[in-house]
């Protein structure tokens, strides 16, 4: 059915206003979203400030470095070297220990093939005529020799300081930590015990005079 001139104008106008409509939904949500979704820009970098003054001048008088740490952060102005306070050096300290390692070493190593004289000969030099006649009579005790030569007892050690117990004018007692590893015809094991090993000398020079369990003293 043909509409009247007035009708088509009317109708006209209804798809104006619907057309309208739509547009504003699909529109304005967008032009409202939130600024924090648009990309940030970024920032402006601030110009360097002017120096006063000719440059000759700016260059060469005294100020403050940039770069200083605040005043509570700073190192102390010196060291404090704690071997003043002991009757040895570091490098005191560092002979003894290394001839309590060796020693800790050549004490819990040895094979059922050697005789007490041999095993004690290989810590010659680093232990006193006392001990070292202490540790062969020990080595060739009855009951002791007789089990490390029927099992064909073959020792290996290794050693780690674990403290220094107490120290005097010429003595130093190390806590060390011996492993051990056992092999024999009974099978082998693995093991760990702490000594206390005391040593007797001055400087550079030391010599070990006593062994016990760290729980049995020396100190």
């Amino acid at each position: 059915m043909e509409l009247s001139p007035g009708r088509q104008k009317l109708l006209f106008m209804a798809i104006v206003v619907m057309l309208a409509a739509v547009g504003y939904f699909l529109v304005v949500p967008a032009l409202h979203k939130s600024p924090a979704a648009k990309p940030a820009a970024a920032p402006s970098t601030p110009a360097a400030p002017a120096v006063t003054g000719a440059p000759s001048t700016a260059l060469n008088q005294p100020g403050p470095s940039a770069a200083a740490a605040p005043s509570g952060s700073q190192a102390p102005a010196g060291t404090v070297d704690i071997y003043n306070w002991l009757p040895f050096t570091q490098r005191d300290l560092a002979s003894a220990a290394a001839v309590a390692d060796q020693f800790s070493v050549d004490y819990d190593t040895f094979t059922y093939t050697e005789s007490p004289a041999s095993y004690v000969a290989k810590m010659n030099g680093l232990i006193t005529q006392g001990l070292a006649a202490q540790l062969q009579n020990a080595y060739s005790t009855p009951g002791t020799a007789t089990l490390r030569t029927s099992q064909r007892q073959v020792s290996t050690a290794t050693a780690a300081i674990v403290s220094l117990r107490a120290f005097g004018g010429d003595s130093m007692t190390f806590i060390v930590n011996i492993g051990q590893r056992l092999v024999s015809s009974q099978g082998n094991s693995n093991s760990s015990t702490q000594y206390a090993v005391t040593l007797t000398g001055s400087g550079e020079s030391w010599q070990v005079n006593d062994v016990e369990l760290q729980q049995a003293g020396n100190t």
